[in-house]
């Protein structure tokens, strides 16, 4: 049994056209380089066949995943209820002892990207962050130690 994979409206569109893109233009060049180091005979000393034979199994391999993600999808809501933390809720929170406000989507794992303020209702903040109310003060275990964080707004 395939596990759902949660994600947002945006986060599925993105996904879709990764998809699209790999099926349609990447698979096809990828083709046409194989055809043509084939060509070049002697398979075995040949780099350009087997650089693309293994980004021909990088990309196959991302395609059977991004099929996987899409089959499983369970698309999330974001802008729902504000008063308790939820899949699709961005949520700002500050560290203790800081006075620096850090606001982060909770998103499945699938679409999850840190540097974009999407993290993973499986990490352990958002795992932390997941039905607490607005000012309410979590405790995460982190690599770097135990860190608390208020929460200051959810919308």
């Amino acid at each position: 049994m395939t596990e759902s994979s949660y994600l947002t409206q945006e986060g599925a569109a993105e996904l879709q056209q990764e998809l699209d893109r790999l099926i349609q233009v990447k698979r096809p060049e990828l083709a046409q380089k194989l055809k043509e180091a084939v060509a070049q005979g002697d398979l075995k000393e040949n780099a350009d066949y087997h650089d693309t034979r293994e980004q021909q199994a990088f990309v196959e391999g991302r395609i059977q995943y991004l099929e996987n993600v899409l089959r499983s999808a369970v698309i999330i809501q974001t802008g729902g209820a504000k008063d308790v933390v939820s899949l699709g809720s961005e949520v700002t929170i500050r560290e203790e002892g800081t006075d620096d406000d850090e606001t982060y989507m909770i998103v499945g794992a699938a679409e999850a990207n840190p540097r974009e303020g999407k993290i993973s209702h499986e990490s352990p903040i958002g795992s932390a962050l997941l039905g607490q109310k607005k000012g309410a003060t979590v405790q995460v275990e982190t690599p770097g130690g135990v860190t608390k964080f208020k929460i200051r707004k959810i919308g």
